[in-house]
């Protein structure tokens, strides 16, 4: 990276400011500045990988010292700027509505909000590159690194000394303008910015993400055991799903927002102008219906989105899941036959995976 003083002569508050003005007018809703040192986060990092806690994504255990060294991650960087993009395309009444109607019918297939439009990291990395341009057309080449949730950064601590937010109980940062539901980014830099301050806490007494995780991998304030989690077991896992674990899932087909429907902090979710995350309808879905889909339909439902990420194999492997725990409600017997004989289309499918999880269903 290339360590001039690239801002030589140029006022940094000034600098900051037209930084900032430059994210909202590229559709972030937040920007801030932080410095590279992350202290005792590296620490807790640590511990959570020493008790397993990451699962099978091997990547955090490897890359581990790094994640909380910015500066060694990338040599020469001296500050970071986070930013906050929100996606909630919905009022927050609306999408705490629709999200407990959604988990209530065991029919439909539940998908995270954030998944419902295109891939946040082809918009994120996208217009942070538009960002890191301005930034070098004002102060002339300076060494720089954009990252999107695609490499070993601790984004959640780098956005909470930033001034961002906090760290909430469910480890997700919090607003108290924005709850949780925004995307962050962030650009490297080796340009000696003043930074932000960060804010205090503001979870208090609240337990209400604890307390209502579906599968209790929240395993205390602050504690996520992401093997447990349904994002990681829809999204991250590429194995079976742990069968004690299947029957907690629902209806759930990638990834969970349980814990922020619950959050009181989101009832001040800001409504994003992004319409890069304007659903796509896949979110309208049945479970019968998406799990009817070849890896051709499949390929071209997802075009763009992230849920494309997880491959056809394991959407299918989700679905049935979700298909097996709607055969244990008490739906009408006759659209408990529909569901057997749409299960039993995968009995012979090619993949293994599919055919354990098929079988488990049927059994449900």
């Amino acid at each position: 990276m290339n360590t001039a003083g690239a801002v030589d002569g140029v006022d940094g508050a000034a600098l900051v400011a037209r930084i900032k003005a430059w994210g909202r007018e590229l559709g972030f809703a937040e920007l801030a500045i932080s410095g590279v040192e992350l202290g005792p986060a590296e620490a807790r990092l640590q511990q959570w990988l020493a008790n397993g806690f990451h699962g099978a994504m091997d990547y955090m255990a490897r890359h581990g010292s790094l994640r909380a060294r910015p500066a060694e991650l990338v040599p020469g960087t001296v500050r970071v700027i986070s930013a906050r993009m929100d996606y909630l395309r919905a009022a927050p009444e609306e999408f705490v509505s629709a999200g407990w109607a959604s988990l209530h019918d065991a029919r439909r297939a539940t998908i995270a909000h954030y998944a419902h439009g295109r891939d946040y990291h082809k918009v994120l990395r996208a217009r942070l590159q538009s960002l890191a341009g301005r930034i070098a057309a004002a102060v002339g080449p300076f060494g720089h690194r954009v990252f999107t949730d695609s490499a070993p950064v601790m984004e959640v601590e780098l956005a909470r000394q930033a001034g961002l937010g906090w760290r909430g109980k469910h480890t997700l940062l919090l607003s108290r303008e924005a709850g949780s539901m925004f995307f962050l980014g962030e650009i490297f830099v080796d340009l000696p910015l003043p930074v932000d301050a960060p804010v205090g806490e503001h979870c208090g007494s609240c337990q209400a993400c604890i307390d209502v995780c579906p599968t209790g991998a929240i395993i205390g304030p602050y504690q996520l055991d992401a093997r447990r989690c349904i994002s990681y077991l829809t999204i991250e896992l590429k194995d079976s799903i742990p069968v004690e674990l299947r029957p907690l899932i629902g209806n759930r087909v990638y990834g969970c927002d349980d814990c922020q429907l619950v959050c009181p902090w989101n009832k001040f979710a800001r409504r994003s102008d992004v319409a890069d995350f304007d659903a796509r309808g896949i979110e309208q879905a049945s479970l019968t219906e998406l799990f009817a889909w070849d890896e051709e339909q499949f390929l071209q439902h997802t075009a763009g989105s992230a849920i494309r990420r997880i491959g056809h194999e394991r959407w299918l492997r989700n679905i049935a899941v979700g298909l097996g725990n709607a055969l244990a409600t008490d739906l009408p017997p006759e659209e408990k036959g529909h569901i057997r004989s749409v299960l039993s289309t995968r009995l012979e499918h090619a993949s293994a995976l599919v055919r354990e999880h098929v079988s488990w269903a049927l059994a449900r």
